[in-house]
């Protein structure tokens, strides 16, 4: 039984940055919301608990019993997880005289407690809290101050129970990790031995006993995650799956011919469907995003329903899901941010059992995967691209000849990023396209005045977005060079008819978002 670290969410915008850390030591652990432990299960090692939005002693705040936890358990509580263990343990916890937030240092701390073994003196950490202990209950011990908090991180005396105040899983706490791993190898006794290499292997393993001789039916986009997804079935399974790829007219250019030619070397079965039209009847006249998304995602659906019915002895729907989709879509905090193509909205009539092999993975783990499982690199290695394709990159209302704009200029854009070479930290020689997290092109719903040769021109203004990033929660926008900018502008504009103006988004997320839509 694969051990495991348990993640208790309270809704912090971080939580998943602490799983996304535990796995990077080789530690498998999963998240779950603040009040469903799983109580019995024997595999569990010990748990953290997130931050969170409210204040402890807020009326509408997360609240938890920790009785049949602690003592069966080590805990770590991080910001909130520490305040509310505090909390409720009789100490004080009350609004800070002004916000701690940013990077602080710990001046004074316990250098032979478990949970700080080996951090360097006056290590960086970083806080972000409205809130602070103003005294700790009986039996806790202070470990850590900096100079702005008093209790940067405590241990109950006798119990393995640990608070902190800061975040160790952010990038700034410079010997974050290392506490993380302190906790979990350290304390909670884990074996760092979950690989992407142990994941192929039970997974396998499981998916076999799971489905047995049943046929399973897949849905794929052309990403990196249902591709995964099929690879992993097909080794598990081989011709019992079923992939069905649904073209709606909204993909990149050619990108339906290239990728049903990927798949046929991969060896998978796929039934490829030109379902376009039915799209672009659909769409038309609608120029709100979240209403885009809805109709693509509801035609999706009829489309790839009517062909599944077509194969009548399938007894599972198997999908490309990942964690984060399942953790932005399940929120605490009942806040949707957009909605997700491939979680829930599954159609009750076909009566098929749910299967998702990749749904405790995040983004890079899923790609690894897929490098363990010989994916070329090709596929591997694309950015990620939205579920309902350009449509959410054409601002306004869908017609083909504005599919037509964007699917040239960001053909253009991509393949001069994946052809212009510079050297990584390494002193390697790379492309700008694997630097790059996710980078595409934006048709505006404007029209600019131009001069082309001896005549005036009044056509479209595309925006260029690239941004870095490990796992999308936030994102930077790419330093990209002037030289190459300036290649890519030159040639949109004389190679794509009806565009005459290039412009570069240079906003991060937050505030703004990847997507414009």
């Amino acid at each position: 039984m694969e051990e495991k670290i348990i993640i208790l969410d309270f809704g912090s915008q971080t939580t998943q940055l602490i799983g996304r850390r535990i796995r990077e030591l080789n530690v498998y652990c999963e998240i779950v919301p603040y009040n469903k432990f799983p109580y019995g299960d024997e595999s569990v090692k010990g748990v953290i608990l997130s931050g969170s939005p409210f204040s402890v002693y807020d009326q509408e705040a997360f609240k938890v019993d920790l009785a049949g936890i602690r003592g069966k358990y080590p805990v770590l509580g991080i910001c909130y997880g520490a305040q509310y263990i505090a909390y409720t343990s009789g100490g004080k916890v009350e609004p800070a005289g002004s916000r701690e937030y940013g990077r602080a240092r710990l001046g004074r701390f316990d250098h032979d407690n478990a949970l700080l073994r080996d951090v360097r003196d006056n290590s960086q950490v970083w806080m972000s809290h409205g809130d602070t202990i103003t005294a700790i209950p009986d039996g806790f011990r202070i470990i850590a101050s900096t100079d702005e908090v008093a209790v940067a991180a405590y241990q109950i005396e006798g119990e393995q129970v640990w608070g902190v105040q800061f975040h160790p899983e952010v990038y700034h706490s410079e010997d974050g990790t290392l506490m993380l791993k302190n906790f979990v190898v350290g304390v909670c006794g884990c074996h760092q031995t979950w690989s992407s290499a142990s994941f192929v292997d039970t997974t396998v393993a499981e998916l076999k006993e799971q489905i047995g001789n049943d046929r399973v039916i897949l849905g794929l986009s052309g990403g990196v995650d249902s591709s995964v997804a099929a690879v992993l079935l097909h080794r598990a399974i081989g011709q019992n799956l079923t992939c069905i790829f649904v073209d709606h007219g909204l993909l990149r250019k050619n990108e339906f011919h290239d990728v049903m030619h990927d798949y046929e070397c991969l060896g998978l079965n796929v039934i490829g469907v030109d379902a376009s039209e039915k799209f672009f009847k659909d769409l038309e006249g609608v120029s709100d995003p979240e209403q885009k998304r809805k109709i693509i995602g509801r035609d999706f659906v009829e489309v790839f329903n009517a062909e599944a019915r077509k194969i009548t002895d399938a007894r599972w729907l198997a999908q490309g899901t990942i964690y984060p989709d399942r953790i932005e879509s399940l929120n605490i905090t009942g806040k949707v941010i957009k909605s997700h193509h491939n979680v829930g909205g599954l159609p009750k009539e076909m009566n098929l059992k749910l299967c998702e092999p990749l749904k405790w993975l995040f983004k890079d783990e899923v790609r690894r995967v897929g490098r363990e499982l010989g994916i070329p690199e090709h596929l591997i290695g694309r950015h990620p691209f939205p579920g309902p394709g350009l449509a959410v990159r054409i601002l306004g209302d869908i017609t083909r000849e504005k599919v037509r704009i964007l699917q040239d200029a960001d053909d253009i854009f991509i393949r001069g990023l994946r052809d212009w070479k510079v050297k990584d930290a390494d002193g390697n020689e790379t492309s700008l396209y694997h630097q790059v997290w996710q980078a595409g092109v934006v048709l505006l719903p404007v029209r600019s005045v131009g001069v082309m040769g001896d005549e005036r021109t009044y056509e479209r203004a595309v925006a260029l977005r690239a941004v870095t990033s490990t796992d999308a929660m936030t994102a930077d926008w790419a330093r990209l060079p002037y030289d190459f900018l300036a290649q890519v502008s030159n040639d949109i504009i004389n190679k794509v008819k009806g565009v005459n103006r290039v412009a570069y988004d240079i906003s991060s997320k937050p505030p703004s978002t990847i997507e414009w839509e």
